[in-house]
């Protein structure tokens, strides 16, 4: 398969990005809830969705 140069630099970004907490995912998240406070948008929230159960699962 051939390289594309902007997933290629996508993947390098992501990368530094990461590499900057330590590949940590809660630092990751918690550093991009600060910058989504900071940017002044407004952000949709919507309530966790509830699985249902699978009634025709069969023992």
């Amino acid at each position: 398969m051939s390289q594309d140069p902007i997933v290629d630099e996508v993947r390098r970004r992501r990368d530094t990005y990461a590499r900057r907490f330590n590949y940590d995912l809660q630092a990751i998240s918690h550093d991009l809830r600060e910058q989504q406070k900071k940017s002044g948008r407004r952000v949709a929230s919507y309530p966790p969705k509830i699985a249902k159960p699978i009634s025709n699962v069969q023992p």
